[in-house]
Parts: C-alpha cells; sequence; structure tokens
C-alpha cells in the first residue's frame, strides 16, 4: 500500500486540486453569469480579458463541434495512459511528471463536464484569443510541459552514451 501511494500521491493531490478549481470556477460561471453575458469588474480591463460564459461540444477552438462522445474516449484514453506510465517516470523528470499531473486534471475537468453537462463550459476571454477554462489551461500547459521534459530527457539520454 504504502509503494501505491508513494507512486500515485502527487498525481492524485494534484490533479484533484486542478479537478476541484476548473470545477468550482465553471460552477460559479455556471450559476452566477447567464449564458451569452459578459462580465468585467473594471471597464479599462474589457478589451484585453473578461469573463464570458460560453458552452463548447468540440475540443480547444471549438473545433468538431457535436464530436463529445470522441472527446470521452480520448479523455478516458488519455488519463488511463497517464495513470500507467505515472509511476514509471523516474522522480528527477519533474517536467514530465509536472506535464502529467497538469493533463490528468484538465482532461479529468472537461470529461467531468461533457458526462454531467453534456457540453464544456468556458469563460476565460482574453484579448481576441478563444475563449477557454482551467482544465483547457492546464491541458495546454501540460502538453508543453510534457513535451519539453521528454525532449530535455531525450537529450541527456543521448549524451550518456
Amino acid at each position: 500500500m504504502k509503494t501505491l501511494l508513494d507512486r500515485y500521491l502527487g498525481l492524485v493531490v494534484f490533479s484533484g486540486l486542478i479537478v476541484i478549481l476548473d470545477q468550482v470556477t465553471k460552477f460559479l460561471v455556471r450559476n452566477d453569469l447567464p449564458l451569452g453575458a459578459v462580465w468585467a469588474p473594471w471597464s479599462w480591463l474589457m478589451p484585453y480579458a473578461r469573463v464570458y460564459h460560453t458552452q463548447n461540444t468540440g475540443m480547444a477552438f471549438s473545433i468538431l463541434p457535436g464530436f463529445s462522445w470522441l472527446f470521452i474516449l480520448f479523455a478516458v484514453g488519455v488519463s488511463l495512459g497517464i495513470l500507467y506510465y505515472f509511476p514509471r517516470v523516474s522522480k528527477r523528470e519533474w517536467l514530465i511528471r509536472l506535464g502529467m499531473i497538469l493533463l490528468l486534471g484538465g482532461a479529468l475537468g472537461n470529461l467531468i463536464d461533457r458526462l454531467a453537462v453534456g457540453q464544456v463550459t468556458d469563460f476565460i476571454s482574453v484579448g481576441t484569443f478563444a475563449v477557454f477554462n482551467v482544465a483547457d489551461a492546464c491541458i495546454d500547459t501540460g502538453a508543453v510541459a510534457l513535451l519539453i521534459g521528454m525532449t530535455l530527457s531525450e537529450r541527456r539520454e543521448k549524451k550518456r552514451e
């Protein structure tokens, strides 16, 4: 039991915190801001950042709308893959592990929306960029961290040879 706890504690705790933050922010937006409404606490902030309540049945940037079932399968597959590989990644490979934590938290956050609501709640609107949520930000950041971590790890491995 102790080895199982050692292997997964960081993943479960930090991914869980991401899911909680994601779901709480989405809950607040769904309950306090009508769909399509915009909120910005300061008018000068409006052109740069605002809360805009929208929903998305596709993936990032509203790609493939209506394919929620596909993204449900993808999120489950990614989550299972992370659960399998996370304990096999050395603790020294902190960037790879961070990427996996962020990816798992983000995937589960959006998966909960798809299963419970039927679509993903998006609300963070910055400039003219696509509207996103906490889970989306974690998925994107996690993917970048994972790619950088894997690239650095591969370079270190080649230097050893």
